[in-house]
């Protein structure tokens, strides 16, 4: 039987050796001790990074639709717009959706910033990032993209982008986050899981109207940016000051961006 699961097909497995012994399960505690400092570190290398970076709306969507496709210039117009509006764009730094919101971002003499996840696949961060951070677990890197976001916006994506929308609709039903504006644009490619949303999953009672009523879908890029500037002008905070003796130093913000 060519199609037969063989015994080392079978279980959590990763081709990096450190996610396989992460996944296989409980190991010795030193073991257990090294991997929690390394966790650590990464969430200490995110905040230095990520700190003193102004407001950011995160763009979400495939990393696999090219320069010519109408996504991508939906993404990269909104990213422009947003930044106009005075946000830093953050994306996962790839190509495709990720690399047209860090265009558009460059475009408006915003700041662009890309939170890149390693993959057994290298995945090159592309040409329009200021700033560029790389993570080795995603729920670190999942962790960053929404401390430091004020908004979502949603583009046409696969099961990474399901993941992310998914996890940032849960922070929201369940109140861990308030005022934060979760944004669908590609209508035509969203609609059916909206209609699936209302016609089986609140008929069933398994989420209520109002978590749907929460996600925006639209095409209109004006909309998005002033939806989100209004909803997200109360939650915004001052930027901290860097501290010279923990090396630390402030985004350069170009002169056309945030005015």
């Amino acid at each position: 039987m060519t199609n037969a699961v063989q015994p080392r097909d079978w279980g959590k497995s990763s081709p990096a050796l450190g996610e396989q012994k992460f996944l296989a399960g409980p190991r010795n505690r030193f073991s257990e001790l090294l991997r929690a400092l390394r966790i650590f570190c990464e969430c200490i290398k995110g905040f230095r990074a990520l700190h003193f970076v102004p407001p950011c709306v995160t763009i979400f969507g495939s990393a696999r639709f090219p320069e010519s496709h109408p996504h991508y210039q939906l993404a990269r117009r909104v990213a422009f717009g947003l930044s106009k509006a005075g946000f830093t764009i953050m994306t996962g730094g790839g190509p495709g959706i990720m690399e047209a919101g860090n265009r558009g971002a460059r475009e408006a003499g915003g700041i662009s910033v890309g939170c890149n996840i390693v993959l057994p696949h290298e995945q090159r961060p592309n040409a329009y990032i200021d700033r560029f951070v790389e993570f080795r677990y995603f729920f670190v890197r999942k962790l960053m993209l929404v401390k430091y976001s004020y908004a979502f916006v949603i583009l046409p994506g696969g099961f990474g982008t399901m993941d992310e929308l998914f996890e940032v609709a849960t922070l929201v039903q369940t109140g861990k986050v308030k005022s934060f504006p979760i944004v669908l644009m590609g209508t035509e490619y969203w609609r059916p899981l909206i209609e699936f949303m209302r016609g089986t999953m609140s008929k069933e009672g398994t989420i209520d109207q109002d978590d749907i009523d929460r996600i925006i879908l639209t095409d209109d890029v004006d909309a998005v940016v002033r939806q989100i500037t209004t909803e997200t002008r109360a939650a915004l905070r001052p930027q901290h000051r860097p501290a010279r003796l923990l090396g630390e130093r402030k985004v350069a913000v170009r002169a056309s961006a945030l005015r």
